[in-house]
């Protein structure tokens, strides 16, 4: 398991920037870690049940909780308060963000929205399903 040396949360840029003892160090995005929560509420209970996220751009952290040795939970400014990020996870998000944030914008247009504003586009075809659930079910 990689271990992170450094963790330190970025208010105004939106970013949690880390660094591990292998020498990696990331600036992940508030917005890309809300997008990709390991929680139930947005991965789902299995294959095929993610649920996409849209409208969380400007979505910060109020805070972090630590969870043992192994992971912190964020406290998003949406209420969305239930993903445990561990420190193999935080690692992935970093190395991959190219990746995934291809992957969402694309899962984002694939679903009819345009940015991630949660708005429908308007070259979306009449009866093609939109899939998507701005938030996180919390209700504020």
């Amino acid at each position: 398991m990689r271990i992170p040396t450094s963790l330190t949360i970025r208010q105004q840029s939106k970013v949690l920037e880390i660094a591990f003892d292998d020498g990696a160090a990331f600036s992940i995005p508030f917005e890309l870690m809300r997008v990709y929560s390991p929680s139930a509420e947005v991965m789902g209970h299995g294959p095929g049940q993610e649920v996409l996220q849209v409208g969380k751009r400007e979505v910060g952290i109020n805070g972090v909780e630590p969870v043992g040795n192994y992971a912190i939970k964020p406290l998003f400014t949406d209420g969305h308060e239930s993903g445990i990020f561990t420190w193999d996870y935080l690692y992935k998000l970093g190395s991959e963000q190219e990746t995934l944030w291809q992957d969402y914008m694309q899962r984002l247009h694939a679903a009819g929205f345009v940015g991630d504003v949660g708005r429908e586009s308007r070259t979306v075809l009449p009866g093609t399903p939109i899939k998507a659930i701005s938030g996180c079910g919390h209700k504020h």
